[in-house]
């Protein structure tokens, strides 16, 4: 549906209020004119949201359709203290909290991990990470502070899961959502949806399938290829989901997905060659195509419910970048690389039914993954030949295969015990050990190119001639392991029925890094850093109080929490300055505090106003002179996060006659600027980076009206009112020449959704 009734008001505003629970804890049916209760399973049980000790925010399905969000684009701007580094399609990170050193993240894994149900998919470092389609799906919870006591070692700043819809065997169901857009620059964007769910043995059995397509025309232009429009997108998959629940104990759960994304170039944008242009020689692919596997089974014991989930991940990706403005464009200088992921996860746990004193959970993870990545750096033939180079099999002047093996094993267990129905607290540890290990494959070879184009076409001293060959042999890194805890400590209150308030300590952490160019030298100068093995993990506290409650029967609800985050053994990239290798490394810490909060109120009725925002600091604090020459960072260097952001959203829902609903909505979003970077240049000690700079502060307006009739919606919005093209992300490193993205331009559409 693209207009949620009145009677559903709840998930309007973009996230989660809680209802307070009478003392024999009896849910209570929402009125039309109040905030309804929310069931999150945020903790690996179902709970109230307002009983979570933990900053959630929650979307339905409902949410994600009124508000257009189909993908990662949205998900932000309803989070408080979150943002997305978007720098094109399938190559975005969150922030949350102001944890991260840059928006890139080059060689590391995100600070907030990503799940599509039990599966982790924010594992790549800086290669391509598909941004999955947000159709039909159950709920999408983001949750805010670390979370490695039940989501492991990712998960350093936060959470964002993504829970597909279960099937439904009481009865057939089906929908469909087509949402069509003509961006200010005249592009068409076609999004197609739909969902059919078929009982096959009543209140037994039954198949959900789910498809989707998308076809969204670009806006940036590449001068390069002379292409118009050429970061269009074509992506297109879909899921089927069999559930057999044969008894009331037992149940099994069967998923297949794909998912399939092709933009056809990147976003980001030169300003010096005008609005909306980039240029490279070829376009830039940043690919995805990520089949999984889940087989999910569950028992329900006299006490205790135990869930075993498998997931097989088969996963194949594209990065192919031109590399030229390393040089200012001097010379072809480019990297193709395919990468190959095969994941397999298994998780167990045992939870105890609710109720009583105790509560408790207990549970043991699996995870292993092998991931293939074929390097291919070239030039291009006419280069080749304006120059005189020969003796290169092809246009590649440095071939090679790597694969990387990485492991993660833990066992972990939670705790909740009340004194009172008003006063529990909960603690939780998980200890596991993580490996990685990198390996250089036979049959690769490299060449002198860079150093004679360089030479060349910079110093304009040519060679032409064969280039000099050498193999490249196999090799075997070093292993990195390292083993250790991560703990959650929590007390929370009920003063009065309708407000909790909770305090909270919890650690995150990183697995280890392995660099794929270890030992390596620079050819061009071999002075320059000599490329580290890896980096060790690092990891955070966080301490955090906060408050969740509604007022004024109901029509009020708001929570709020303070933090404050320390940081340390930061892993961060680093560049060697004359080839731009990038490897990781490790240096000093951080600390990041500030204040998130949520309020979503009903002044009258089918009026809905909600609003969310955060302020944050974050700053390096600890930090040696040989940490700072490496990481180009400097004490009291921002970290890449806004100080403040926030969104305020404006609802109002009318009944036009018996049957027929409206619904009408404007939404304000601002996020302030942060730095791209650490200010100097790695490896250069107090020389300025060419690269820093800041995204804009910005804000922009998106508006919707909708009418709902018994299984028709028709809809139509603005996202962009002001066709607002401010800065929203700026690349730290100067190897490509488009290194600028901006707010996508203004978008006028139509969204037509029928349920059957």
């Amino acid at each position: 549906m693209l207009l949620a009734s009145a009677c559903a008001l709840v998930h309007l505003a973009g996230f989660t209020p809680g209802q307070a629970l009478a003392q024999d804890q009896q849910q209570q049916e929402p009125e039309a004119d109040e905030v309804g209760e929310v069931i999150v399973t945020a903790t690996r049980r179902e709970e109230r949201l307002q009983d979570v000790p933990i900053s959630v925010t929650s979307l339905s399905q409902d949410d994600l359709n009124e508000r257009g969000i189909v993908n990662y684009d949205g998900l932000a701007i309803a989070t408080p203290g979150v943002v997305l580094n978007r720098a094109s399609a399938n190559f975005n990170n969150f922030t949350a909290r102001g944890i991260a050193t840059n928006g890139y993240g080059a060689n590391l894994q995100s600070t907030v991990a990503i799940y599509l149900d039990e599966l982790p998919i924010s594992s790549n470092g800086n290669s391509t990470i598909l941004d999955p389609s947000l159709y039909d799906v159950e709920r999408i919870e983001f949750l805010r502070g670390p979370q490695g006591t039940l989501f492991g070692s990712g998960s350093l700043a936060g959470a964002l899961r993504i829970l597909t819809h279960d099937p439904d065997a009481s009865g057939f169901d089906a929908s469909a959502l087509v949402d069509l857009g003509l961006m200010s620059e005249g592009s068409l964007r076609q999004r197609y949806n739909g969902m059919v769910n078929i009982p096959l043995i009543d209140n037994e059995l039954a198949l959900r399938v789910v498809g989707f397509s998308r076809h969204e025309e670009g806006w940036v232009d590449n001068a390069g290829t002379g292409t118009e429009n050429a970061n269009s997108l074509v992506q297109y998959g879909g899921r089927a989901i069999l559930l057999w629940e044969p008894t009331d104990r037992f149940s099994a759960r069967l998923m297949y997905s794909r998912e399939i994304s092709n933009p056809r170039d990147g976003s980001m944008e030169n300003p010096l060659r005008g609005e909306d242009v980039r240029f490279t020689d070829r376009p830039d692919l940043f690919q995805s195509d990520m089949a999984n596997y889940n087989a999910t089974f569950d028992y329900q014991f006299d006490g205790a419910r135990l869930t075993s989930s498998s997931t097989f991940s088969d996963y194949t990706g594209l990065f192919y970048v031109d590399l030229a403005g390393t040089y200012g464009q001097a010379f072809a200088f480019a990297l193709d690389a395919d990468a190959w992921d095969s994941t397999f996860v298994q998780e167990t746990r045992l939870v105890s039914d609710p109720g009583g004193r105790f509560d408790w959970s207990v549970g043991g993870f699996y995870f292993r993954k092998r991931r293939d990545v074929d390097y291919g750096y070239r030039s291009n033939q006419a280069y080749l030949s304006a120059q005189g180079f020969t003796g290169l099999p092809d246009e590649y002047y440095n071939r090679f295969g790597t694969h990387f093996i990485s492991h993660e094993i833990a066992a972990f267990g939670q705790l909740t015990y009340r004194f009172t129905p008003d006063f529990w607290v909960t603690a939780g540890l998980r200890y596991g050990s993580t490996d990685a290990q990198g390996f250089t494959e036979a049959g690769g070879y490299n060449s002198d190119y860079l150093t004679r184009a360089y030479f060349a076409s910079v110093f304009g001293f040519p060679s032409p001639g064969p280039l000099t060959i050498v193999p490249i042999a196999a090799a075997e890194g070093v292993k990195a392991e390292e083993s250790g805890e991560s703990f959650r400590l929590s007390a929370s209150w009920r003063p009065v029925p309708s407000v909790t308030a909770y305090a909270a300590v919890a650690t995150g952490f990183r697995p280890p890094i392995v660099n794929a160019f270890a030992g390596r030298v620079s050819t061009i100068d071999p002075t320059d850093i000599v490329i580290p093995y890896g980096a060790t993990s690092d990891n955070l506290i966080n301490y955090e109080v906060g408050v969740k409650g509604n007022w004024f029967n109901h029509r009020l609800f708001a929570n709020v929490a303070l933090y404050y985050i320390d940081w340390n053994d930061i892993q961060v990239q680093a560049n060697r300055v004359s080839d731009a290798v990038q490897f990781a490394t490790n240096i000093g810490g951080a600390f990041s505090r500030g204040i998130e909060f949520e309020a979503m109120a009903i002044p009258a009725d089918g009026w809905t106003i909600a609003l969310n925002g955060a302020f944050n600091q974050a700053e390096v604090d600890d930090l040696t002179t040989q940490e700072a020459a490496i990481s180009g960072a400097i004490l009291g260097a921002r970290l890449a996060g806004p100080r403040a952001s926030g969104s305020l959203r404006v609802t109002y829902d009318w009944e036009i006659q018996p049957g027929i609903m409206a619904n009408a909505s404007v939404a304000v979003a601002h996020v302030g600027s942060f730095p791209n970077s650490f200010p100097n240049t790695p490896g250069r000690p107090l020389i300025p980076l060419p690269t820093y700079d800041e995204t804009d502060s910005y804000t922009f307006v998106n508006a919707n009206l909708a009418v709902a009739f018994d299984q028709f919606t028709v809809g139509a919005y603005v996202e962009n009112l002001f066709n607002d093209r401010s800065v929203t992300y700026v690349h730290p490193e100067a190897f490509i020449d488009a290194r600028y993205g901006r707010v996508r331009p203004r978008t006028v559409g139509v969204r037509i959704g029928y349920e059957f």
